[in-house]
């Protein structure tokens, strides 16, 4: 039988959950769970609305080598999106990476999600050094010109800062909400409150023109669901209903009928009573003219009727 190992003594105290997270001093941004969830609700709903969905290449967490002359050299975005290129390599398998060099069409969205061992970097404060690779900054603003870096650090506040390339330089662009409209894709990216995989906080999503959150698939489904099922109601309903009013105007025409019958019976006792009036007045009649006959017989014979 199994007998699990003794747990430590309560006053002894361990590492927790947040000191041993899974970035490494060594090697900043592995990521956790919400690198997992968060770039997955992207990828869920980013459904541009102008472009196929075989024409739109999103990925997370895949090596993007952006220099022909430095082979090893490449950036890992958290999440990116690319418009125009074919949603398979060559149009038949999966990516191991994404190849600028091949594919010829830079992200037209990266999100950067700040991890603590990685803020200055996505937010440009580190400083490339000499001999070495370009800083994540300089990759996305001046090698590729990404139009547009989106940078959600949950660990502050869940603060989103947004930076559209203007010239050759980024611009942070001013929020008065936490939401900012993307017209080459016709979607928005903005914060949204709610609960996916099971956890309740702020997450990073898309957008319609209408200002209404892209559905993922689950949700659709859902949806679906929900209106079906609300069909049926409504269709079960509509039934009842109609057997409701089925069955009150069956009574109704059943106490029609029980009416007419009501009448009819009035009706031939009233004619059963004045046919026996009629009989009656006739025996009368007929006893009354069998005494005339008899007294005029009687009166033919010299007997006075009237003094029997």
């Amino acid at each position: 039988m199994y007998i699990p190992n003794s747990q430590p003594a309560a006053t002894e105290l361990l590492p927790t959950m947040y000191d041993l997270p899974s970035e490494d001093p060594e090697e900043p941004g592995l990521p956790d769970e919400f690198h997992d969830f968060q770039p997955e609700l992207l990828r869920l709903t980013c459904c541009p609305p102008n472009y196929p969905n075989d024409r739109v290449f999103t990925a997370s967490d895949l090596n993007l080598y952006y220099d022909s002359n430095h082979l090893n050299w490449y950036k890992r975005p958290d999440w990116f999106v690319v418009l125009g290129v074919p949603k398979f390599y060559q149009k038949r398998e999966l990516r191991l990476s994404y190849v600028m060099w091949q594919e010829l069409i830079s992200p037209l969205v990266v999100v950067e999600l700040i991890s603590p061992g990685t803020e200055d970097e996505d937010l440009g404060i580190t400083r490339s050094q000499p001999h070495k690779p370009p800083t994540k900054w300089q990759v996305y603003e001046r090698i590729l010109k990404v139009p547009y870096y989106v940078v959600f650090d949950r660990y502050n506040e869940d603060r989103l800062r947004v930076y559209q390339l203007v010239g050759d330089r980024y611009r942070e662009q001013i929020l008065i909400q936490p939401r900012f409209w993307i017209s080459e894709l016709e979607l928005g990216l903005g914060l949204w409150f709610g609960s996916y995989n099971g956890c309740d906080r702020q997450w990073l999503r898309w957008y319609d023109a209408e200002g209404n959150w892209i559905a993922t698939p689950a949700e659709r489904a859902e949806a679906e669901r929900f209106a079906k099922e609300s069909a049926m109601q409504e269709t079960e309903q509509e039934r009842i209903a109609k057997e409701s009013a089925q069955q009150q105007a069956e009574q109704e025409r059943i106490a029609k009928e029980s009416a007419q019958q009501q009448v009819e019976q009035e009706r031939i006792a009233k004619e059963s009573a004045m046919q026996e009036a009629e009989q009656e007045r006739i025996a009368k009649e007929s006893a009354q003219q069998q005494l005339a006959l008899l007294a005029q017989q009687l009166r033919a014979m010299g007997i006075n009727p009237d003094e029997l």
